[in-house]
Order: C-alpha cells, then sequence, then structure tokens
C-alpha cells in the first residue's frame, strides 16, 4: 500500500510539473505583454475610451478592457474609479466583463494549453459577452452620464513661471519648446521600460502566483486521478454548461489560473463548451465583487450584468459545440505535453524564471531592484 501511494505521489508531481512547463514561457510572455500595456497606457487614455454612452463607448470599454492584466478583484477598483471618473454604467458593466474574462496572458496560457482555437474563440466570447451585457444595460439605466473630471498633465517642461521655463503657455495649455531635456525624455522613458518589468514579474505576478498554483495543482489531479472519460456521461450540453455556472460564479478564480483547470476538465470528458462556460464566469464573477457592483452601480445593473454573463456565456458555449460538431475545428488540449511544443530549454528557463520571481525572498536576493 505505501508503495502505491508512493508511485501516485510521484506520477501526481510529476504531472504538476509537466502542466507548469505547458505553462511557463507563455504565461511569462503574456506577463511581460500584461506590464508593457500597464506601463504605457495612461489612466487620462483609458478614462477618454470609456467616456460616453451607447454602442460606440461600450465597444470602446470592451475592446480597452479585454488585454489589460486585471483580475475579477483587481478590475473592480479600477472600473469603480473610472465609473466615478465619468465613464456610463454600460461602459462600466463592458468593462468589468471583458477584463477579468480575457486578457493578453490568459490568452498566451489558453494557447499553450488548449490551442489556436480556444485562443481565438475566448477573447472574441469575452467581447461579445461584454458588448452584449453592456447594451443591455443601457437598457434599464437611464440616468445620465456623469461630465468626467479632467486630470492633470505633467510634462517634462520646468514648473518655473512661464517667464524664468522653457515652456509657453497658450489658453492654459501648457507648450514644450525644444529646451526641454533630451536626457530628461530618456530617464523617462527608461523609468518606463524597468517599470513594466517590475509590474510583470513582481506586481502582477504576486497577485496571481497563489491562484495560478491552485490551477496547476487541480489540473495535476485531475491528470492523474480522473479517468479519461469520467465526465462524458455528463459532461456535454446544456446541463453541464449549467453545472458550470453554479460552480464558476460564485468562486474567486483569475483568467489565468481557470485556463489549465478547464483544460483538465476537458481531458475529463467535459464539453469545451461547457468548459468555456466556465472561463467566463469564473473569471468575471465573484459574491464580494456582485456586492461591491450593487453597492456602486445599483441592483438593477447588477441583476442584468449576472444575467447577461450567465445567458451569453451558454450561448457561446452551445454555438462552440455547433461549430465543433459541424466543421473540422477541434479545441487541442495539451496538457502536459510541453515537450512536443517548444524546444526543452526554453521551457525549462522560463519555469525556472517564473519560480525566481514568483518566490519573493528569492527575488529579493538575486534580484533586489525588482523588489
Amino acid at each position: 500500500m505505501p508503495v502505491a501511494y508512493n508511485v501516485h505521489m510521484i506520477e501526481l508531481l510529476l504531472n504538476i510539473w509537466a502542466v507548469f512547463l505547458d505553462t511557463a514561457f507563455w504565461l511569462l510572455l503574456g506577463l511581460l505583454a500584461a506590464g508593457f500595456i500597464k506601463s504605457y497606457i495612461s489612466e487620462d487614455t483609458m478614462q477618454r475610451w470609456v467616456g460616453g454612452r451607447g454602442l460606440a463607448a461600450v465597444s470602446r470599454a470592451a475592446l480597452f478592457g479585454a488585454p489589460l492584466p486585471l483580475c475579477s478583484c483587481g478590475v473592480l477598483p479600477a472600473a469603480i474609479g473610472l465609473y466615478r471618473a465619468g465613464a456610463s454604467k454600460e461602459a462600466t458593466v463592458s468593462f468589468l466583463i471583458s477584463t477579468p474574462e480575457t486578457s493578453v496572458d490568459s490568452v498566451a496560457v489558453t494557447y499553450a494549453l488548449m490551442g489556436p482555437l480556444m485562443a481565438v474563440y475566448r477573447p472574441i466570447a469575452a467581447l461579445t459577452s461584454a458588448v452584449i451585457t453592456g447594451l443591455l444595460t443601457a437598457l434599464v439605466d437611464t440616468e445620465v452620464a456623469k461630465v468626467p473630471v479632467s486630470a492633470e498633465t505633467v510634462s517634462c517642461c520646468s514648473r518655473e513661471p512661464a517667464e524664468q521655463s522653457c515652456c509657453a503657455t497658450d489658453n492654459d495649455r501648457t507648450i514644450e519648446s525644444a529646451c526641454c531635456s533630451t536626457d530628461q525624455v530618456v530617464i523617462v522613458k527608461n523609468n518606463r521600460f524597468f517599470s513594466a518589468i517590475r509590474y510583470a514579474v513582481s506586481e502582477l505576478l504576486d497577485d496571481i502566483a497563489a491562484w495560478m498554483a491552485v490551477g496547476i495543482v487541480i489540473a495535476g489531479v485531475m491528470l492523474t486521478y480522473i479517468p479519461p472519460d469520467w465526465l462524458a456521461q455528463w459532461g456535454h450540453g446544456l446541463f453541464a454548461m449549467l453545472v458550470m455556472l453554479v460552480v464558476g460564479i460564485p468562486m474567486y478564480i483569475c483568467a489565468v489560473a481557470s485556463t489549465p483547470v478547464a483544460a483538465g476538465l476537458i481531458l475529463a470528458g467535459v464539453s469545451p463548451g461547457a468548459a468555456l462556460v466556465f472561463l467566463l464566469v469564473g473569471p468575471a464573477t465573484n459574491i464580494a465583487g456582485l456586492a461591491l457592483v450593487s453597492r456602486e452601480l445599483g441592483i438593477k445593473v447588477t441583476a442584468v450584468y449576472l444575467a447577461g454573463i450567465s445567458v451569453i456565456s451558454v450561448a457561446m458555449g452551445l454555438l462552440l459545440e455547433y461549430l465543433l460538431q459541424t466543421t473540422s475545428w477541434q479545441v487541442d488540449v495539451r496538457l502536459g505535453e510541453a515537450n512536443l511544443m517548444l524546444p526543452v530549454f526554453l521551457s525549462w528557463g522560463s519555469a525556472i524564471l517564473l519560480l525566481v520571481f514568483a518566490i519573493k525572498p528569492l527575488r529579493r536576493l538575486l534580484l533586489p531592484r525588482l523588489g
């Protein structure tokens, strides 16, 4: 008995490591992309994009939020800040849905574990859910959008009086002249580049590391202990999607961490459509988030928010099932097959780097500037 137990534990650990190898390179790539988006897109730009009402504002909010590296709890303060700065409720709801449901890092991990079809279909489904739910919000909310508060613009010019500095003013607009130091500009750019790296492998990784580890362990457990097709008896069709709604709505799991869990569900016999429902509702909803949205945007908007996510997610899951049955498309789950996708040194190198970045004491010892 102890021998069999040890064999299973070794197999489990090997499967967990194999899933981590699958994920490491793509997660690292996605983290870096997320860091540069965070560093090079200002909050002022974000507020300008999601201002206003109607289809244009809702679509801009969904497109703007889609690549941002925020999970279902992290997106709440950002969305509420946008709303208080002047974004309409429908644009805020659209942003709330598209941002946690998909991001550059989650798309990269989806491609690594579930193939190109899911990597493309997942963000399309998320954007569809965000836009339609945002438009439904506009039908129940007739509140006039608040006027955005303009943010102060900081330039490289001196804050001295105009006659003593390199800046001139024209109708309260600050105009930078050529005397602004090139050295200053270079320093700003370098700091921004470093901030992007630091945010990616320090702040953002710290936020998602624990949940990502949970997702990888769950995927490893599924790979080890759940026989193929065990869930196939109830893992297809509308019933399976409703089960995924019940499981996904109350829990907190980020888009990246939900991906290996969904891949494990598919290997265990759950249909790709049902797994997609989990990928959409899990990151976009949780009990604490729904309570905060209700307090800030109202009960009616929250009801539309929850109903829209649920109905559109199931509809997109059913559409995916239909497309898989009527075309030659396939969802290619690659859990535990990292060596078939990337050179061994790349998978292992990325995994080791991620471990160094994720373990704070080790990161601070080897890379103190990253904190």
